[in-house]
Parts: C-alpha cells; structure tokens; sequence
C-alpha cells in the first residue's frame, strides 16, 4: 500500500513546486453517469453558501466577491422560456450559443454595447437569435449596499449556428466573437464603466 504523499514534487523541468497553492474554496457536484437535474444545481448551491469566503463575504456581510456555479448549457429550460419571452424558436442542441453578458446599467451605454455585439455576431456570419433578460431578485437574495452599487444589468446572448456549420466550427466563432466583443468595449471610449 501506498502511503499518503504530503509534500509538492521537487522542482523539475517546467515544474516549480514555488507557484502550488491551494484555491480559496473550489466544489464540485454531479452526478456519476452524467444526468442532469435539479437536485444537482440545489446541491451546488448548497455547498456554494457553505464556503464563507467565496461565496458572500467581503466587507458587509451580504456582498460577496461573486462567486458562482459553472454549469452545462440548460437548453431543456432554455427551450421552454425562449420561445414565451422572445416569440422565437431555439435551434438544434448543439447549434446555440448563449452568452451570460453582464452589461451597464446605463440604457444608453447597454444600447451600446448590445449594438456592437450584435455588429460582431454579424461579421462573424452567426446569426443573433436575440437577448433575454436574465431575471434576478436582489431583494430576495439579501443583496448588500456595496453589492447593489456595483449590480450589472444582465442579459443572455442567444446565438445560432450559421447554416452548414458543424459544432466544433461553431463554438471556435463563438469564442472569436467573446474576444473580439471583450476587447472592442474594454477599449470603448463612450463607455464608462
């Protein structure tokens, strides 16, 4: 039997044991053979709240340093709202990007910024199915002043296939337009935030 190793390997090759640390607080839930459901996003959740520094506490109590949970695309849930809310239906799995897009909360500048995204979409020859508000309820979430100034306006980018792209040509557009996006507004004088 193999004891324990408690010690970081020596330094080797590209390998330095000087850049180890430990992450502030990282879980992981799913289930063993794949499933989804949502008694895996409830367990997430769970275990999100119980790891006090990342999950919401910095100088007050209820502003957290936004911590989240990182899942799958849920295009079953997706396939029932998007319709209701944006009258449009979603194309194949597989063939649909969606963005979480944190943008100002400034009608203007959000304007803005949605423009130019939608102009990058274009270029790319993907094809904008539209942008949905994401609901969200910082009442019920004990949402802290602190947290509260800094609140983004956030909306999903929802984004089709070209026709006659395959998956993997799909998400490598999908990615150039998520820097070419990032970088165009980072950079964007008429933005203040």
């Amino acid at each position: 039997m193999n004891a324990l190793k408690t010690t970081a390997p020596q330094r080797n090759s590209l390998y330095d044991p000087a850049y180890e640390h430990d992450s502030c607080g990282v879980g992981l839930v799913a289930h063993i053979k794949g499933v989804p459901s949502r008694a895996i996003v409830d367990d997430a959740y769970a275990v999100l709240k119980s790891m006090e520094h990342r999950a919401g506490v910095g100088a007050q109590p209820n502003s957290g340093d936004g911590a989240g949970m990182l899942t799958a695309l849920p295009y079953d849930f997706l396939a029932r709202v998007v319709p209701k809310e944006l009258g449009v239906e979603l194309p194949a799995r597989g063939m649909l990007g969606v963005g979480l897009v944190f943008l100002p909360r400034d009608a203007k500048e959000r304007s803005l910024c949605k423009n130019e995204v939608e102009s990058l979409v274009a270029e790319h020859g993907q094809q904008l199915i539209g942008w949905r508000v994401v609901p969200v309820a910082p009442d019920e979430a004990d949402l802290g002043a602190a947290a509260r100034l800094t609140e983004p306006h956030s909306e999903h980018l929802l984004v089709g296939a070209a026709p006659g792209l395959d998956q993997d040509a799909f998400e490598r557009q999908l990615f150039l337009i998520r820097k070419a996006a990032s970088h165009k507004l980072r950079t964007h004088a008429a933005l203040s935030q």
